[in-house]
């Protein structure tokens, strides 16, 4: 079963914004499922405020919150497809590859930053990459940039198209 589903990991930018848009273009097309995966790890050092007034249930009932928001704001106005949120402690790129072991393909997003690979692709894209046992789509940063602004309400409260990409 697990070899139908399409697994994307999900932090909240931009480029993993795209990456979610194309796993439900995807999974409309091939008749999967999407498994939106948000890795998260609790780390005091990094967030001090946090460590110090919540729970890590809270911390992680946060990060649940905010993946199920990007599915729903990604599954806004399109047809919807089977979509699975799952929250995972760990640090991203292992935690994407185990969850993806058996799965139809992983997709992530690109954020751009490290040296070499992880220069073009991020350093968790390229952790995926190098060690994922599925097909791994990476969906450049760019993919996100140009989706352009969400179209403003008129007056009437419908919305005016904008220009197609």
């Amino acid at each position: 079963m697990d070899g139908n589903v399409i697994v994307v990991g999900v932090d909240g930018s931009a480029g993993s914004a795209a990456a979610l848009r194309w796993a439900l273009s995807e999974a409309k097309v091939s008749g999967r499922e999407v498994v939106a995966v948000r890795a998260w790890t609790f780390d005091p050092t990094a967030d001090l405020e946090s460590a110090s007034t919540r729970s890590w249930r809270e911390i992680e009932k946060r990060y649940r919150q905010q993946l199920e928001q990007a599915v729903a704001d990604a599954l806004a106005g399109v047809e919807p497809v089977p979509v699975r949120a799952e929250t995972v402690e760990g640090a991203p790129g292992p935690a994407l590859v185990r969850r993806s072991q058996n799965a139809a393909m992983l997709v992530v997003g690109s954020h751009g930053h490290g040296r070499l690979l992880r220069l073009l692709v991020g350093s968790v894209s390229a952790y995926c990459l190098k060690d994922s046992r599925c097909p791994v789509v990476v969906v450049p940063v760019r993919t996100a940039e140009e989706r352009g602004p969400v179209p403003e309400a008129d007056e009437a409260g419908t919305y005016q198209p904008g220009p197609l990409l």
